[in-house]
């Protein structure tokens, strides 16, 4: 098992390879959420070029970088829960994580940007809205003049 410290098991090895690093279900969501409000944006791109960091929805023009955290990966403070296997690996790896995205919004706030992170488990169209009002906000349009998304029933 040294060559696979991280997993408990080759079951588990298994599972967590089959993670996808883009097109989860939250990002998904997310994305649908923000375009039913007319905005559009460029998914799994990096803002600035230069710097190693791939944000999950950018609005290049407005500098708006939009980053969609998972639960147990950055470590929310609501809904992580904490491994029973190799527990100080994967808490290691979270606080590295938490570490990295406090560096990532540093960076690019630095260079002009504006950054948001989301939960994955917060509600889409909650997040799509709060997305949206920084859309207007940065480019000056009053809400009432911004295109709204039909009601919808769920």
């Amino acid at each position: 098992m040294s060559d696979q410290s991280w997993a408990s098991s080759p079951a588990v090895r298994k599972c967590m390879q089959a993670n996808t690093g883009r097109d989860t279900q939250p990002e998904v969501r997310l994305r649908r959420a923000v375009h039913a409000l007319g905005l559009r944006f460029y998914v799994g791109r990096r803002p600035i070029r230069a710097v190693r960091r791939t944000a999950d929805l950018v609005f290049p023009r407005l500098r708006l970088a939009v980053f969609l955290d998972g639960c147990f990966w950055h470590g929310c403070p609501e809904h992580h829960t904490v491994a029973k296997t190799n527990a100080e690996f994967w808490a290691e790896k979270v606080a590295t994580n938490r570490r990295r995205d406090v560096e990532t919004n540093a960076v690019l706030e630095a260079a002009g940007w504006t950054v948001i992170r989301v939960w994955e488990h917060e509600p889409s169209d909650q997040a799509a809205s709060r997305i949206a009002s920084t859309v207007r906000a940065l480019r000056g349009t009053p809400p009432n003049q911004q295109r709204q998304a039909p009601d919808r029933a769920h």
